[in-house]
């Protein structure tokens, strides 16, 4: 392969490939809000239904991820591959909100069992060859596969939802459940065997844990990613469909194109963060972790003040947010892992995803109650001043991504 890891190494990626190419999210992404709105759902109950997942996240999180790490990644990935392919299927015949509170729930443990297993399957993957520094260019070449199948899907799933929208999350369960095939074929890291992780106390864990997140180069890096970003993040991902919905007529597009053009902004979502994921390694390199965390943060907030303040800005804004997100997850995965040890990995991780699962509760529900109050666009020009202000008192306290050694020497 064109980066540096080894032949056992190279099997494994061919994997993770395959693996990420099945996530599928994009067939419902584009209608998912929608079809919730259609199911008689007001904003205040949908921000509840993320309430509920994060809930289930903040809650399932670290036992999760002890359980990655005491029945191995790949086993970790398949249960929560089963449980996203029902719920999925089990979503589409959904029909009250009391069914979908359940299904949430179930959802939000299957991406749990997926949250910290998958980066630490393929860290500890590319260290059996000594290869984990590169993990951004492998993390952002598989998310990219993902983003480019992706742009397929969101077409046929704004297509598919203008005849039902029900039919995306039919079409999502069962390419979804194609990743247990891929599962199926890859082997446990050799680096996870040695580290008899399988016998690691609950107690112990959660040592670990507190000890990692106590570091003086992780602290504020979770207040600043985990905590703050993350939360206006998942604002524009609950909003963008209402918001696009109602500033696209303004361009004089007609009611019964907008689940169709939703599915083609997706998928131009999907192709720039596929570009963006492709070079991941390349920006963790060239343009660096301290750079690109301390620009990116400020551009977004600001970005999404000013669309509340003129509308027609709405559409670039929502497409270079969303676009980024992907690739400023892969480097905060790098971060983050360059500075942990394999030894309760999986939980590590787990609780990151924890803590911005507790944050964006409060958000979500803020969120709701403003969007029902004033309009879902004013919901993110709020949040943009609060990632602003949130992100510059971060840095008066102290500066959240600071230099690491590896085994190629310093990196930011």
């Amino acid at each position: 392969m064109s980066f540096g890891v080894g032949r056992r190494s190279s099997s494994q990626v061919l994997a993770y490939y395959a693996y990420k190419a099945t996530k599928a999210v994009e067939f419902y992404r584009p209608i998912m809000y929608l079809y919730f709105l259609s199911q008689g759902l007001t904003f205040a109950e949908i921000a509840v239904l993320e309430s509920l997942y994060n809930l289930t996240t903040v809650l399932g999180e670290i036992p999760t991820g002890y359980v990655g790490d005491r029945i191995g990644r790949r086993n970790s990935l398949l249960v929560g591959t089963v449980l996203i392919s029902m719920t999925l299927l089990a979503i589409g015949l959904a029909e009250s909100f009391a069914a979908l509170s359940v299904l949430y729930v179930c959802w939000s443990m299957g991406y749990n069992f997926r949250s910290g297993s998958e980066d630490a399957w393929l860290y500890d993957a590319l260290t059996d060859d000594r290869s984990e520094d590169e993990f951004a260019h492998v993390r952002g070449r598989g998310e990219s596969m993902a983003l480019l199948v992706g742009v397929g899907a969101s077409v046929v799933g704004g297509y598919l939802g203008g005849l039902d929208l029900s039919y995306p999350f039919f079409v999502a369960a069962g390419v979804t459940s194609l990743g247990l095939v891929v599962l199926l074929s890859i082997d446990e890291s050799e680096t996870y065997e040695q580290t008899r992780a399988d016998r690691l106390g609950f107690r112990e864990t959660l040592t670990i844990v507190r000890e990692t997140v106590s570091k003086r180069n992780i602290r504020s890096f979770v207040l600043y990613y985990f905590v703050l970003f993350s939360a206006v993040s998942y604002l524009v991902f609950i909003f963008l469909q209402p918001v696009f919905e109602g500033v696209v007529p303004q361009y004089g597009v007609s009611e019964g194109q907008i689940e169709p053009l939703l599915g083609w902004f997706y998928a131009a979502i999907s192709l720039v963060a596929a570009g963006l994921s492709y070079r991941a390694g390349w920006i963790s390199e060239r343009v660096g972790l301290r750079r690109w965390f301390a620009v990116i943060p400020l551009v977004v907030g600001v970005s999404l003040a000013a669309m509340s303040v003129v509308p027609l800005l709405a559409i670039p804004v929502l497409l270079f947010v969303r676009g980024i997100s992907e690739t400023t997850r892969t480097l905060a995965g790098q971060y983050v892992n360059d500075r942990i040890d394999s030894l309760g990995r999986a939980t590590v991780l787990s609780a990151m995803a924890m803590v911005s699962g507790l944050t964006v509760i409060p958000f979500q529900l803020g969120g709701g109650v403003l969007s029902d109050v004033r309009s879902p666009l004013s919901t993110l020009g709020v949040a943009g001043v609060v990632l602003v202000v949130g992100s510059l008192a971060i840095y008066a306290w102290e500066r959240p991504v600071r230099t690491a050694t590896s085994s190629r020497g310093p990196v930011e």
